[in-house]
């Protein structure tokens, strides 16, 4: 097994090995001194390992009670997640309880979320189950649900008393979301590890997945140990997500997923740094072309007028402009802040 320990303000443990899912009880018992659990999943991903994740929990002694939602980014919503902090409510739990989160990053910042507001902070444990979510989203206790005016405006800080991540599951996953996951991986080679974007581009990532997911955790545990609330170097994480975001939101969070868009905003606002002469000439082309090497979009239809004025609620803006994560070659990132009178300009609209 291989084990990865986030010294933040409340250190916990990322494992990673194959079969791990079927451990959850044991490993869950060893961090949470609860007596019940709510075990939240969706409506895909319950169905194909609620079942064993639920008996697992079971054997050890939890009262385990489920709630499942709506598959799918349109119910990562301030409703959803009232409806599970009643349903916490309803079902007696106590700041001793917890919460076990079984799913991809809509279910894992969700049952975050909720985790965060009920009773002021309970405990919850991470299993995820899409490539997203194992080597970007579970990890850091970035928690929140979207909003109509942008994505993840509401949320919180609330790191995870455990992260369980069973390479296997992804077994299951539609090529589509397994592409989706390459997504954040690709981001990680291009802020962090020139090293592992040359594998990107050489090799098929299946064939060493388990790397790619202890290496992008392992950039994301160091980042995060740094700057826990994003205060100075773990905005580099958002490289791609400022035009991702708003492409996101131009289509309602439904019709592009999450990693498919911060794709097309890596190309993006890497092909604005190239125009600035901040990015080594190339760059930008490679990015494409590992893109396209794992079926990713690389454009989108919207105008970059339309995308630019969805950027507006971006949450890392500030009153004076947006701080933008660019590279300056692959493996190299750095934060630059535009203004807002310069961003219209530098995106040359």
């Amino acid at each position: 097994m291989k084990r990865l320990m986030v010294n933040v303000s409340d250190a916990y443990e990322i494992l990673i090995e194959r079969g791990l899912i079927d451990k959850a009880g044991e490993l869950t018992k060893a961090v949470l001194n609860a007596n019940k659990l709510v075990l939240v999943s969706d409506t895909n991903v319950y169905k194909i390992y609620g079942d064993r994740v639920k008996s697992s929990l079971e054997s050890v002694g939890f009262d385990v009670y489920e709630y499942i939602f709506e598959a799918g980014e349109a119910s990562k919503k301030a409703s959803t997640v009232i409806g599970m902090v009643e349903f916490m409510a309803e079902n007696g739990l106590t700041r001793e309880d917890g919460v076990v989160a079984l799913g991809g990053g809509v279910c894992g910042d969700m049952a975050g979320f909720a985790a965060a507001i009920f009773l002021r902070g309970v405990k919850f444990v991470q299993i995820p189950t899409s490539l997203l979510a194992q080597v970007d989203s579970s990890v850091g206790g970035k928690t929140a649900v979207d909003l109509p005016q942008g994505k993840n405006l509401c949320g919180a800080f609330h790191q995870p008393a455990l992260v369980i991540i069973d390479p296997d599951v992804l077994d299951t996953l539609s090529e589509h979301f397994f592409n989706d996951g390459m997504g954040e991986v690709i981001k990680y080679g291009c802020i962090k590890s020139q090293s592992l974007f040359e594998r990107l581009e050489k090799e098929n990532p299946k064939d060493f997945i388990e790397d790619i997911i202890f290496e992008c955790v392992d950039i994301k545990r160091q980042v995060v140990e740094n700057d826990e609330k994003e205060h100075g170097e773990r905005a580099l994480l958002n490289f791609g997500h400022t035009c991702g975001h708003a492409i996101e939101k131009l289509w309602s969070f439904e019709t592009v997923s999450h990693g498919e868009a911060v794709g097309i905003g890596m190309v993006m606002i890497t092909q604005v740094s190239e125009k600035m002469g901040i990015t080594k000439s190339g760059c930008a082309d490679r990015i494409v072309n590992v893109l396209k090497k794992n079926n990713m979009k690389t454009s989108d239809t919207h105008s970059i007028n339309e995308i630019v004025d969805a950027m507006s609620a971006d949450k890392k803006r500030t009153g004076s402009g947006i701080k933008f994560a660019m590279i300056k070659d692959i493996g190299d990132s750095f934060i630059n802040p535009i203004s807002n009178d310069d961003i219209s300009k530098v995106f040359g609209v």
